[in-house]
Order: structure tokens, then sequence, then C-alpha cells
């Protein structure tokens, strides 16, 4: 796949190299050319020096060819505007923009731009190691009545099959994180400790889902 990211920064030189390791062509746009010396001597794509939402920058990046299109300057106005370019006069659908300020995010989202909103992301993830309680949502669906959410799980669950931990809490278990790797467990996985445990929920069920999972298995269940 050919893939355009606006921004040459820590992210943008980092996701243009990572991809181009898995195989992709990578055409990177910046207004400053100096920036393109974070890319290496290796990087073989195409480095293109303007304005990301400039629809003749665009096309020199080979916007028309490509299949997705990453918005990650330093400015939340530019990659909004960029990655709204991208999908709406181009029609490319995988298009994602980072954002600063988490209250646009949101906007952005029901816009149908997925954003990634780098410091309250950086910050809640910081928050969960430190005080590991409740419920961090990871993503909502654009409606916002279902999300993706890491939930504090008590130790009494540990020995416990997932199965019985989605039976009593009515929730369904997306994936574990164990050991830093993710895994996507079977009616059969056991809960092991240190497991961070991210589910599938309904919005307004939050508060009963977060009460399961810090009480524990019901007394006198099986494992």
């Amino acid at each position: 796949m050919h893939i355009v990211i606006m921004g040459c920064g820590r992210v943008g030189s980092a996701l243009a190299q990572t991809l181009e390791e898995q195989g992709h062509t990578v055409a990177v746009i910046d207004q400053d050319p100096t920036a393109f010396r974070r890319l290496g001597s290796t990087f073989s794509g195409r480095r293109v020096t303007g304005i990301g939402f400039d629809q003749d920058t665009l096309r020199e990046a080979g916007i028309e060819e490509a299949g997705a299109f990453a918005a990650v300057s330093s400015g939340d106005n530019s990659n909004i505007i960029a990655a709204r370019v991208a999908r709406e006069m181009f029609g490319i659908e995988n298009v994602a923009a980072r954002i600063y300020d988490p209250r646009r995010a949101e906007v952005y989202q029901r816009l149908g731009i997925p954003t990634v909103a780098t410091v309250r992301w950086t910050a809640d993830q910081m928050l969960r190691r430190l005080l590991p309680s409740g419920a961090e949502p990871l993503w909502r669906d654009p409606t916002g009545g279902v999300q993706l959410a890491e939930v504090h799980t008590s130790p009494a669950w540990v020995g416990h099959r997932i199965s019985r931990l989605q039976e009593e809490t009515g929730v369904r278990v997306a994936f574990l994180t164990r050991l830093g790797e993710a895994i996507l467990p079977s009616s059969q996985t056991v809960l092991q400790e240190g497991d961070l445990v991210h589910v599938m929920m309904r919005t307004d069920e939050i508060d009963r889902v977060e009460a399961a999972f810090a009480k524990g298995p019901e007394e006198g269940g099986g494992h």
C-alpha cells in the first residue's frame, strides 16, 4: 500500500520508517525541509516539502494512489483540515489525525475522522499504571453508546476462566494484555496475575461493570 504522512516530527518519522520496514511505500510531507533528516539515510520514500492540506502538495506525494493518510503535524487545525481533504477530495478511506486538544478530538470523531489525542492518551496510560482502578475508555463508537475499555480487575478473579468473568459481569472480553503482549482469550483462558482486561460494553453500564470487576467472583461458583 502507498501511505502519505503529513508531518515529519518524531511521530511522523517513526511511523514512516515502520511502515516502510513493513513493505509499504511512503511519502512524507513537511513545510520544513530540514525535518526530513529525522527519516535517516536508509529511508527510500518520497520527501515532499509543502503544506499538507494543499491539493497539489498531496498529489505530489501520491495521494491519488494512496490507501491511507496520516496527519501528525504539530497543528491540530492543519491535521484535521488535511485529513478532511484526503477523505473528501481524494476519497481516502483510511485516514487518521493527531489532535493535541482532547476536547476537539471528540468533535472530529463525530465528523468521521478517527483521531489520536496524544497528550490525553499518554496521560491516561500513565494514570492507569499509577492508579489502577475503575474503567479507562480506549475507544467509543461514534454514537457513544458502546465502548472498549480497560477495566481494573480484582485479584480475586485470578485463576478463574474468562468465560466465568463474562457470565457474571455481562460483558465481552475483547482481549487481554499479558506480559506486554495482546492475546485473544478463548472460553478456556484463565486469568493470570498481572493481566490487563479490555472489555466491550455499553457506556451506560460502566458503573455496574466496574463494581462487578472490583468485587470478584460470586461465592459458590466453579472455576
